[in-house]
């Protein structure tokens, strides 16, 4: 048993119902992004309601699309303990998996609504990034996504509050906090997107940067981490789709400027 008391997961009870810390700080990230989304696409003109519609959908298959990804990749596990499938409140929601299922609802929505989804997926960067920060805090509640051992002197040198340092503090060993590494370097990210905005960008470049620089840093974090998803014995999921997005992006920025398809800058979409 841990000789620190770690942070309680439940946050509350309604009657039945247990509220968790992990949703709270989730909604919270999501309805920070949906505000700044949303005021952003005022500035360019754009109906506000357009991403309260487009979350409406978003939201529940990105969570649906993370749990199965998650799933997927600890099989065994699942097929042994199906009812934990639907245990979302304990955690194990993949980031990449949700990414790929909101892309997906995006482009299909900004198909039928006849607006650029790189217009859209621009707006949504920052948001979606900051989204990112806040939700780590989740993990950290929970006490999973840590990474490897480390002792209490090094953790002290980071100069860390003592309530992250005690909450690293899990079953006799102390750990790497990998969520606030991740945390820190995305709102990092958050203040470079917003930057970005003000620059001669071309229209889709600003999600692009995006998935650059989480995906740079999601390289490194992970190979710290404890819990990684796997496919065999060596190779970290996480790491390889990090390293397949950054080229992707880096690809699809020279394609579109070279064949002519990112024409517009992000700022002509400003209102005059």
């Amino acid at each position: 048993m841990n000789s620190l008391q770690a942070i309680d997961r439940v946050a509350f009870e309604i009657g039945p119902f247990t509220i968790y810390w992990y949703g709270i700080i989730i909604g919270i990230g999501v309805l920070l992004g949906w505000y700044l989304a949303t005021q952003e696409a005022k500035k360019l003109g754009l109906s506000k309601e357009i991403f309260s519609d487009l979350l409406i959908w978003a939201i529940p298959i990105a969570i649906v699309s993370a749990r199965l990804y998650y799933v997927a990749f600890n099989l065994d596990y699942y097929l042994d303990n199906p009812g934990d499938i639907f245990a979302i409140w304990q955690g194990g929601i993949a980031i990449h998996g949700a990414l790929l299922g909101g892309v997906i609802v995006a482009y299909i929505y900004t198909r039928k609504k006849r607006v650029s989804f790189w217009q859209l997926a621009d707006i949504a960067a920052p948001s979606i990034i900051l989204g990112q920060a806040i939700g780590r805090w989740g993990n950290f509640i929970n006490q999973e996504a840590h990474g490897t051992e480390v002792s209490r002197s090094f953790l002290e040198g980071l100069y860390l509050p003592n309530v992250i340092t005690n909450q690293m503090f899990i079953a006799g060993a102390y750990y790497h906090p990998t969520f606030l590494y991740e945390s820190l370097w995305n709102l990092a990210g958050f203040g470079v997107l917003l930057f970005l905005r003000r620059l001669p960008i071309k229209r889709g470049e600003i999600f692009l940067s995006y998935l650059i620089w989480y995906s740079f840093g999601r390289f490194f974090v992970e190979g710290l981490r404890t819990d990684s998803l796997m496919i065999g014995e060596v190779l970290r999921t996480a790491q390889i789709l990090s390293l397949l997005i950054i080229l992707l992006a880096i690809f699809l920025i020279w394609f579109r400027r070279k064949s002519g398809y990112a024409k517009i800058l992000y700022l002509n979409d400003y209102r005059k």
